[in-house]
C-alpha cells in the first residue's frame, strides 16, 4: 500500500496521507452506521460513554461531535483497523507487533463542527517508547474549507510542549503564543473520502471549525507497537492483549529515551479532548456562536 519513499517521508515529517485506502462499499456501510448513531443521539441530552455532544445539541436537532471508542460501538470500526491494507501500512511504519490503543470518530458537521486546539497526542498517553501513531480515516472528501487536520512536519522529533494551564492542571492544549512558528508551517491532511493520514504520536496538530456546507467526519485510530506500554499502567491485562492487531503478548516493555510530561493533575473538565480544552483561557481557532 505504501512505497519506501512514503515510509521515509513519514520518518522525516511525522505525517503522510495515503490516497483512497477504503473502497466505496466500505465507505457506504460506515456512513449508514454513522447516520444511525447520530439519530440515536436524540435520546440523550448529556455526554455519555458513546456520545460527545456539540454545544447546541437538542433531541429535536441532534448534534454529535464525537463517537467515543467506535470499535466498541459497531463491528465495522474494528473491521477497518484490522483490514489487510491498513495492517500492511502499519507494519511498514511501526513494525510487526501492533496494538490498538484506542479510537474515536470526530464529526465536524457543516457550518458548526467544533475545532480541536493545537496539541500532541503524546501528552495524553505517554508510553515506554513512542512507536505510536494515529490513523485518520477521511469519511468525506476533505479540503481547506471543511476543517482538515493540520500537522506541522518535523515536530515529532522535538520537545513535548506544555499542555497544562496556569493553575497546573492538564488542559490538553498548547498555548498558541508559544508555537507561532510551528503553526505557520502546518500542512493540511486532505484527500478524497477513503484516504488515510498517518501521524506520529508526538506530531503537533489541530483543526479549525468546519465553516463549509459539507461535513468532515474523521475516524481516528491510535496504534502502538506491541512493546510500547502506557506509563499510566495496564488495569486489565486480558483486555490489553485483546487489542493486539498483530503479534504475541509482550511482558517486556521496550524503553526509549523520549521526553515525557504526565497529564497530571488531570483536567478539571474530564471527558473528551473537547471537554479538556474547554477549561483553557487560551485558544487559537474560532468557534461557532
Amino acid at each position: 500500500m505504501i512505497s519506501e519513499q512514503q515510509v521515509q517521508a513519514y520518518k522525516r515529517d511525522g505525517v503522510i496521507v495515503v490516497p483512497e485506502v477504503l473502497d466505496a462499499g466500505t465507505l457506504a456501510r460506515v456512513r449508514a452506521v454513522i447516520a444511525e448513531l447520530v439519530a440515536g443521539a436524540a435520546k440523550t441530552t448529556e455526554h455519555t460513554d458513546v456520545y460527545d455532544l456539540e454545544p447546541g445539541h437538542t433531541p429535536e436537532n441532534p448534534r454529535v461531535r464525537r463517537i467515543k471508542a467506535p470499535q466498541k460501538v459497531h463491528p465495522i470500526f474494528d473491521e477497518i483497523v484490522r483490514s489487510e491494507p491498513v495492517i500492511a501500512i502499519l507494519k511498514k511504519l511501526i513494525g510487526p507487533g501492533l496494538r490498538l490503543h484506542g479510537s474515536k470518530l470526530n464529526m465536524k458537521s457543516a457550518q458548526y463542527g467544533s475545532p480541536v486546539e493545537w496539541h500532541q497526542d503524546w501528552a495524553f498517553y505517554p508510553h515506554t517508547n513512542d512507536d505510536i501513531l494515529a490513523i485518520g480515516v477521511l469519511l468525506d472528501d476533505c479540503d481547506l474549507a471543511n476543517g482538515p487536520m493540520l500537522v506541522t512536519p518535523g515536530t515529532h522529533t522535538r520537545e513535548v510542549w506544555n499542555h497544562h494551564g496556569e493553575d497546573g492542571y492538564f488542559e490538553g492544549l498548547i498555548d498558541p503564543d508559544t508555537i507561532k512558528d510551528e503553526i505557520g508551517r502546518a500542512v493540511p491532511c486532505m484527500g478524497k473520502a477513503g484516504s488515510m493520514s498517518f501521524h506520529h504520536v508526538r506530531a503537533l496538530h489541530g483543526s479549525a471549525q468546519n465553516t463549509s456546507d459539507r461535513p468532515r467526519n474523521l475516524l481516528l485510530y491510535e496504534v502502538a507497537a506491541s512493546d510500547a506500554w502506557p506509563l499510566a499502567g495496564v488495569k486489565d491485562f486480558d483486555e490489553f492483549n485483546s487489542r493486539l492487531l498483530t503479534g504475541d503478548p509482550v511482558i517486556v516493555p521496550r524503553m526509549a529515551d523520549v521526553p515525557i510530561r504526565m497529564p497530571l493533575p488531570p483536567a478539571k473538565r474530564q471527558g473528551s479532548i473537547y471537554e479538556n480544552q474547554a477549561s483553557s483561557k487560551k485558544s487559537y481557532f474560532t468557534r461557532a456562536a
